[in-house]
């Protein structure tokens, strides 16, 4: 049996294969990301552990403004709660995913135990949105999103700053794609929360 570690670099994802290491309970998984507190860390469906190194600046800053966007929107609205990019989830799948701001319903996240609260909750997001960073290739976002629509997400946005596009994704429906769009709104699933984008580009 074989553990494998996808190490994203600024070019392209490192494979490293542990032969004879099973692969990691939730408790291990838990532990390894809490002993790697500095690294972004998700988990396959599969198992594999995905670890990516922190944002550069620039990203980070775009991911900032997201997470600022978010949150005004989500006091001033109070039907749920916002989540930062170092907030992970457990899919019903059981992949273990960080998307870079997301957005749960406060009745579903009221349902869980605190002990789960306190984990990397078992619940999927009802909204997700994923930056693409210059380390992200396009095809494993797009793979990314999909699975968020097979477990559960409502809305997700990829946001690709490289060609200024932006993708819509909606359970059961082909992703829309706005290009070099000035403002996207989350309406219906989020109503009256939009993003302007002169601050993302």
């Amino acid at each position: 049996m074989t553990t494998t570690l996808l190490i994203q670099t600024e070019s392209s994802p490192l494979t490293v294969s542990l032969p004879a290491v099973a692969p990691m309970t939730h408790n291990e998984f838990y532990a390894f990301c809490q002993a790697n507190r500095d690294l972004r860390i998700e988990r396959t469906a599969t198992g594999d552990v995905v670890i990516m190194p922190p944002a550069f600046s620039d990203t980070g800053n775009r991911n900032f403004n997201l997470a600022a966007y978010l949150w005004v929107w989500t006091e001033q609205d109070g039907s749920g709660l916002g989540f930062d990019s170092s907030s992970g989830f457990t899919l019903p799948n059981g992949a273990t995913r960080s998307p870079d701001a997301a957005w749960i319903k406060a009745e579903r996240w009221n349902s869980l135990s605190e002990a789960e609260k306190a984990s990397f909750a078992p619940i999927t997001p009802d909204f997700v949105i994923e930056l693409r960073s210059a380390s992200d290739t396009l095809t494993s976002l797009q793979a990314k999103m999909q699975e968020y629509m097979e477990n559960g997400v409502l809305l997700g946005w990829l946001i690709d700053r490289k060609h200024r596009t932006v993708y819509i994704y909606r359970p059961n429906q082909a992703p829309q794609v706005l290009e070099n769009p000035d403002v996207v709104s989350g309406d219906p699933e989020l109503s009256g929360f939009t993003l302007p984008m002169a601050k993302i580009w």
